[in-house]
């Protein structure tokens, strides 16, 4: 049901099948995507009004989020912004939700050798690959309060951005280039959690491949050396033959064409939900297909614990050109000059 769905948000398919679907979900998704946009613009109006209060952080606060259900690329970026910000002498801490993991209590610091079963896939990468401080908790308040014990100047959100309960400063929304925006209805009726009259409020739009836009930051996924999930060896992908290829991300064929550019063409790909748990035995049934089994570094840090000496993950980096990148790095060290030091 999840593909077909997807499927029919995003179009790009034969007329008869394109036909079917819209018979079968727009008599039941219309109304549901009504009241979804009357409840979701209420709730920011509340907050827009003083209705509601939001809570406001003694630094500045940086979103990454985005307008359309799923995978964008959004954590490429939040780690990008962090290397970016600590290049700079600044000192990030990230929050996040904590999707997908089950902490003991909220909030809930990661640290180095902290599991995805308790936090969450995303959060575990950030603090592995960034070094700096990660607090998760469905309040982001919460989260953004326990880093300011942390000695952090800036926080940036990992998604939340429709999330007003927490203030904000300034505000990203990733776009995926190759899919956009589908047929544009809000959720379930198509992937938009806002209408595309949001983005005109954000100051920086970030379009993930495809062709950007006006107004729009171009960016590219840029995919280094195979890293061994097991043994941290090094390896070019070219090395490998017979690759199985598998991908537990928001768009898992974004994965595949990576592989492809890569000039490889595995045996078997295999796709799985974001944010799946995965188990043992499953995934060595899944490598026995070939003889390696690649996968994304945001697969990788869920099954560490019981890799095989033949799974491997490729780590991307986010590429943005240098105008856009200062642009976006100056607004921010501008914003924290203006907050001054956290302890004034």
């Amino acid at each position: 049901m999840a593909a077909l769905i997807e499927k029919f948000w995003f179009g790009h398919h034969p007329k008869g099948l394109m036909l079917l679907l819209n018979v079968l979900f727009w008599p039941l998704f219309w109304p549901l995507s009504k009241l979804f946009g009357f409840i979701s613009v209420r709730r920011r109006n509340k907050y827009q009004t003083g209705e509601k209060v939001a809570y406001r952080a003694p630094v500045p606060v940086v979103v990454v989020g985005n307008i359309t259900a799923g995978g964008n690329g959004k954590t490429p970026v939040v780690v990008w912004l962090v290397e970016q910000l600590q290049a700079k002498g600044l000192k990030p801490g990230v929050v996040s939700r904590g999707y997908g993991g089950k902490a003991p209590h909220y909030p809930y610091l990661v640290e180095d050798k902290t599991s995805t079963e308790l936090v969450g896939d995303e959060p575990v990468l950030i603090r592995r690959r960034t070094g700096a401080p990660v607090a998760v908790s469905p309040k982001r308040s919460d989260a953004v309060m326990m880093l300011l014990e942390h000695d952090v100047d800036v926080i940036i959100t990992d998604d939340g951005l429709q999330h007003y309960a927490l203030a904000r400063d300034i505000e990203f929304v990733v776009i995926d280039g190759q899919r956009r925006f589908g047929n544009q209805q809000l959720l379930p009726l198509g992937p938009l959690r806002e209408t595309c009259d949001r983005l005109a409020d954000v100051d920086f739009l970030i379009c993930n491949g495809g062709k950007a836009q006006k107004n729009e930051a171009p960016m590219h996924l840029q995919p280094s050396a195979l890293i061994n999930v097991k043994t941290g060896e090094r390896c070019s992908i070219n090395e490998l033959e017979n690759i199985v290829a598998m991908a537990g991300i928001g768009h898992p064929p974004r994965f595949f064409k990576t592989l492809e550019e890569l000039g490889v063409t595995p045996v078997h790909c295999q796709p799985f939900t974001d944010h799946q748990a995965f188990s043992e035995t499953e995934l060595k049934h899944l490598a026995q297909q070939g003889q390696h089994l690649v996968m994304t570094e945001k697969d990788a840090v869920k099954c560490h614990a019981f890799a095989q000496s033949n799974w491997w993950y490729v780590p991307v980096d986010a590429v943005i050109p240098t105008s856009n990148a200062n642009a976006i790095i100056n607004r921010i060290i501008k914003v924290k000059e203006e907050y001054g030091s956290p302890s004034a």
